[in-house]
């Protein structure tokens, strides 16, 4: 039996892949594995290469993805031609029959720069033509790959003889053979089983009955033919109750925790999906008890949104928007109409890859300065950026209350990796969960009122409609609001708005913003920020069982900076054990630290191909920088 196992399955987009993870992620999560999926996608609706990236862990934990893998399901010869090479010795290979004669020329929703490359590692492997069974051969004879061919066109038959559907009809349960098969290799029990097959297709009962048959007897064969050969152990004791989600599951509900109660978007991708879910939820109701309602706006644009938002914070709800870079672009003028008015809006802030439309279904995390120093003028935000999925519902949380307790803009920063994976995890600790309005006002004097009082940066803010009178403006304003291009008005003002940060950076707990995981006596240090902390931290237990004894130094909040407490971990450190890890070209969370301690990085593990930091590449970079001396290493491992 074994700890953990790597799946990789793979087909065209919109063959049904996600339900693979939708049904196999709840099943083995509710027998205490830990589950991590990762989505990787083309910017199409419909036909391009599409997989699903799956680590399930014995430990009871969502542990980070790595390559190779120990399973690969192919939809499709493209999966097989794609990841022939992303399967380890010994690993086994399902794939369909019908696709053996298929050559790599015939790929045309392939990439032809990735064409070109395979041909070229095919030549290299002795593989001609370049055919699928020739692929298949290679593994089989080369690699020891154990191979499970199948005709999916008998298996569809088998479907449409017993249970009447047409053949269009029944390809659209391709994915159950990969989910089948790997039921069968894992010995997955089959009430856990079903359970995902319930979640998933509970509202279609006669889906369901078909998908719970069909995947019984790919399982059984599979099983029969190749025994429980990737079984994992028990899984390990652990407490409490989980939830599987994905990133952007976990913020929609830590908002709705949080008390959101206006939330405007603009599609875009991958911030979408939070608001999509929220939706669902518009109308609160525990045990049929309506708690209120939350107002979802799809706007016409993002100006449009971020101004709404805008508006609802000044009415005292909480309010927040969620966007990506192009969409974030757009709201930058009014981003500076709240910084400047003290308005506490919070926008979650999904990176993905730039510039421009860039990689707009792919991950990056190359948008930390453009929110430090997006718009004109200068005002205080907080930056936000949280690790993995449990730190994701939190921050959406914190931010609501960060920006009311210190009136001023907060942007809560995801990675789109983070937004996309979906993950095992557990229930927050309730007691854990505070909500802070800060100096908010619902019934305040009426007449008009002091709401930028110069001798206090925080001040009390009576909402509208509280009975006071207030006024806001783009120019710079007095302490009523009015506009006043007084010098020494200006002086005062700026000053207030910027006191505000420093009270922030005094009051905001250090052990919050940032936080060191490892030996004190640790070696090497490894710096980031987003979800470059899930890899890191399992990073650390493989490096230090290989003679290298190092730590993380994990960024939750970038602005304001904990530097003091970041300055201290540093001076422990040889600054050539110090390496930046981050998901872009610049490392760009390095540029912030020198910025605001001085420490000057000379070691850097970068990533920008638009994929997630896997554990294996980030483990390998670190031995080249410690071993052979390198200053940087440019990862690149994934399709």
């Amino acid at each position: 039996m074994r700890k953990d196992v790597v799946l990789l399955v793979g087909g065209a987009q919109g063959s049904g892949l996600e339900t693979t993870m939708q049904v196999l992620a709840p099943a083995y999560a509710s027998l205490g594995y830990g589950v991590l999926a990762n989505r990787e996608y083309f910017s199409n609706i419909v036909g391009r290469h599409s997989y699903i990236h799956i680590r399930v862990s014995s430990s009871g934990e969502a542990r980070p993805l790595y390559y190779p893998a120990d399973f690969l399901g192919a939809m499709d010869a493209e999966t097989v031609f794609t990841h022939w090479d992303d399967i380890g010795e010994g690993a086994f290979l399902l794939y369909d029959l019908g696709t053996a004669r298929m050559r790599l020329q015939q790929i045309a929703s392939m990439e032809p720069d990735l064409r070109s490359r395979l041909m070229q590692q095919y030549r290299e492997a002795g593989i001609e033509p370049f055919t699928v069974e020739k692929v298949v051969e290679y593994l089989e004879r080369e690699k020891r790959v154990r191979v499970i061919g199948l005709s999916f066109t008998a298996l569809f038959d088998v479907l449409i003889k017993k249970h009447g559907l047409s053949r269009a009809q029944a390809q659209r349960f391709r994915s159950s053979i990969l989910i089948g098969a790997i039921a069968g290799l894992t010995s997955l029990d089959r009430e856990a089983l079903d359970l995902g097959l319930q979640r998933r297709f509970g509202s279609r009962p006669k889906v369901l009955e078909i998908n719970r048959d069909f995947i019984a007897s790919v399982a059984d064969e599979v099983e029969k033919e190749y025994g429980a050969q990737l079984k994992l152990e028990p899984a390990e004791p652990k407490s409490g109750e989980y939830v599987v989600a994905s990133g952007n599951d976990v913020v929609a509900m830590g908002k709705v925790v949080g008390g959101v109660r206006y939330q405007a978007y603009y599609p875009i991708t991958p911030a979408s999906d939070e608001s999509v879910l929220l939706e669902e939820f518009e109308g609160l109701k525990i045990d049929g008890e309506s708690l209120g309602s939350i107002a979802i706006l799809q706007t016409e644009d993002e100006i449009a949104a971020v101004s709404s938002v805008i508006g609802a914070a000044l009415t005292g709800a909480r309010a927040s928007t969620a966007t990506s870079g192009p969409g974030f672009s757009l709201m930058v003028e009014a981003l500076g109409w709240a910084g400047k008015n003290d308005v506490p809006m919070v926008i979650t802030y999904y990176q993905r890859g730039g510039p421009s439309t860039g990689l707009p279904t792919r991950g990056s995390q190359s948008d930390l300065l453009f929110s430090l120093f997006a718009s004109h003028g200068e005002f205080p935000r907080i930056i936000l950026s949280s690790g993995d999925h449990l730190e994701a519902f939190y921050d959406a949380i914190e931010a609501y209350n960060l920006a009311e307790r210190f009136q001023m803009p907060v942007i809560h920063l995801l990675d789109k990796f983070l937004a996309n994976m979906v993950a095992s995890v557990p229930f927050p600790d309730w007691k854990a969960i505070k909500i802070d309005r800060g100096k908010t006002l619902f019934k305040a004097p009426t007449g008009p009122f002091k709401r930028f009082p110069r001798d206090q940066p925080l001040a009390d803010r009576p909402v509208l409609g509280s009975g006071a009178i207030t006024w806001y403006t783009g120019d710079e304003n007095d302490e009523y609001g009015h506009i006043d291009e007084d010098p020494v008005n200006r002086l005062v003002m700026y000053e207030r708005r910027w006191k505000k940060m420093e009270i922030a950076d005094r009051e905001i707990p250090e052990d919050f913003r940032v936080k060191y995981y490892g030996d004190e006596d640790a070696e090497v240090l490894l710096v980031g920020w987003g979800s470059v902390k899930i890899p890191a931290l399992e990073a650390i237990e493989r490096l230090r069982e290989m003679g290298v004894n190092a730590a993380y130094l994990h960024l939750r909040m970038l602005s304001p900076l904990p530097k003091r407490r970041v300055s201290e971990v540093l001076s422990r450190f040889d600054a050539d054990r110090v390496i930046a890890v981050e998901a872009n070209y610049l490392g760009q969370a390095s540029k912030i630290v020198t910025m605001e301690t001085g420490f000057m990085f000379r070691k850097y593990i970068l990533k920008w191909t638009g994929r997630p930091v896997y554990l294996h590449e980030l483990v390998e970079g670190v031995l080249d920088i410690v071993r052979n001396g390198r200053d940087k290493v440019v990862l690149s491992y994934g399709k």
